[in-house]
């Protein structure tokens, strides 16, 4: 039995780093007031606060307060100075397009909220203790409070080190990235309530269709994220019509390019709009309906890690195993294949479908060829191979094929005996191939 996967994708289409803080802040603000009620009730004697509970005079108070105050401070500083380093280093080893993953880290938000709650729970109890020639107003409750505050955020401190001193770890940072991907891959393929199932077409007399409809052009440059299938089929069974997109997730639509054609054409007016809110076109590629994504960021840090400046062999060889596991995943849960109907089983949404072979081909190629002077990763690639055959489609049992021939044609000038050694994996990953039944 397969063991269980997260559930919840993290994506780029909502990146921040401020709205959690914010939300905490505000929080601080509610428990002040909350806590400053007993406060004022103890000034007026309404009730009594134990003479143990207090933190003594107001010189007392004023200290334990500037001592927080200047403590808290220091330490969000310093926070938001990993964070920066953090995300400095992210950029370096694993590439640009990982940044998000630490600016969604929600321990990492938490963290600088709980501190800036703090912080500004303190200030506003700084603000209220007060004394002058008639009166005095000590809130002991809130002073006690802000002690707690501290503690409690000085605790998570220690686990939003531990939390950044795992997650820049190679191995947790690519398992991640597949896990990630494998909840897309199952994501990608629930139906919507007014979806049903449908023949397979035939692509090339689709597109043949397409010709004779409508053309939807695109309305700005940007990486085509999300298609939302049920709200285009929803529209497209209203008009009683076919949307054909040109372009899937993952892939770059230029302004005015055409985005979709409607068939019948007469259709057009009806479904400009529905297209315009069902596909969402942005400045960067996002793991929801785009495999590809996944490979590639696996991919990246893999290159990075095999370029003449990192040289870091390992980590290549740890990208090849998670790759093999990540189309492993897709095996099972495969990649769009871009038909969506109606329930009456009729097409209404057609798009360019994603190839597990085409998928097998991006997860190899690229490593292969920055890792030509590199016999570990290519033995490992060729181990993969012989692994994989047996569990992939017999659709990719020839790109995998092309992939092993194409790894020892790469290995050619290395020396003796590591070409004995991949000479030997080779010959593993063929028998693995030529033992499975023909296609």
């Amino acid at each position: 039995m397969l063991a269980p996967r997260p559930t919840k994708l993290r994506s780029q289409r909502d990146i921040n780093l401020w709205r959690i803080p914010l939300q905490l802040s505000l929080a601080a603000v509610g428990l002040f007031a909350i806590t400053l009620i007993p406060d004022i009730l103890d000034k007026y004697g309404v009730v009594h606060i134990p003479s143990w509970l207090t933190m003594g005079s107001i010189d007392d108070a004023r200290a334990i307060l500037s001592a927080m105050m200047g403590a808290v401070a220091t330490v969000l500083a310093l926070i938001f100075s990993v964070a920066l380093l953090v995300l400095s280093m992210v950029s370096t080893l694993f590439g640009p397009r990982l940044l998000y993953r630490f600016l969604q880290d929600w321990v990492t938000q938490v963290t600088i909220g709980m501190f800036m709650g703090t912080f500004v729970y303190i200030c506003l109890v700084f603000l209220v203790t007060h004394q002058d020639p008639r009166s005095s107003f000590i809130p002991q409750i809130s002073l006690i409070t802000a002690w707690m505050l501290v503690v409690l955020s000085f605790g998570f401190l220690v686990y939003y080190s531990h939390r950044v001193a795992k997650s820049i770890q190679n191995p947790d940072m690519i398992g991640a990235i597949v896990d990630d991907l494998y909840v897309a891959a199952g994501g990608a393929h629930v139906s919507g309530p007014g979806e049903g199932t449908g023949v397979v077409p035939d692509d090339a007399a689709i597109l043949r269709q397409a010709e004779t409809g409508a053309i939807v052009p695109c309305a700005k440059s940007g990486y085509l994220q999300h298609v939302d299938h049920g709200a285009l089929v929803a529209a497209a069974r209203a008009a009683d019509a076919l949307i054909v997109l040109r372009f899937r997730p993952g892939q770059f639509v230029l302004r005015g390019e055409p985005l979709a054609a409607i068939v019948p054409a007469e259709n057009v007016g009806m479904l400009e709009a529905a297209i315009d809110r069902g596909i969402h076109i942005g400045r960067h590629r996002t793991l929801t309906q785009d495999s590809e994504f996944g490979i590639a960021q696996v991919v990246e840090i893999a290159i990075r890690a095999l370029s003449p400046a990192v040289n870091d062999t390992f980590t290549g060889v740890a990208c090849v195993d998670w790759l093999a596991d990540a189309l492993l995943t897709l095996a099972e849960r495969p990649p769009l294949q871009g038909n969506w109907y109606d329930t009456g089983s009729r097409l209404r949404v057609w798009m360019p479908p994603v190839r597990l072979e085409r998928l097998a081909k991006l997860a190899f190629d690229q490593i292969r060829q920055a890792s030509a002077t590199t016999p570990a990763v290519l033995i490992r690639q060729l181990d993969a191979i012989g692994r994989l055959a047996p569990r992939l489609p017999d659709a990719c049992r020839q790109a995998l094929s092309d992939q092993a021939d194409a790894i020892l044609e790469t290995a050619s000038a290395l020396v003796a005996l590591d070409r004995r050694d991949l000479d030997a994996a080779w010959r593993r990953a063929r028998a693995s191939l030529e033992a499975l039944p023909p296609a």
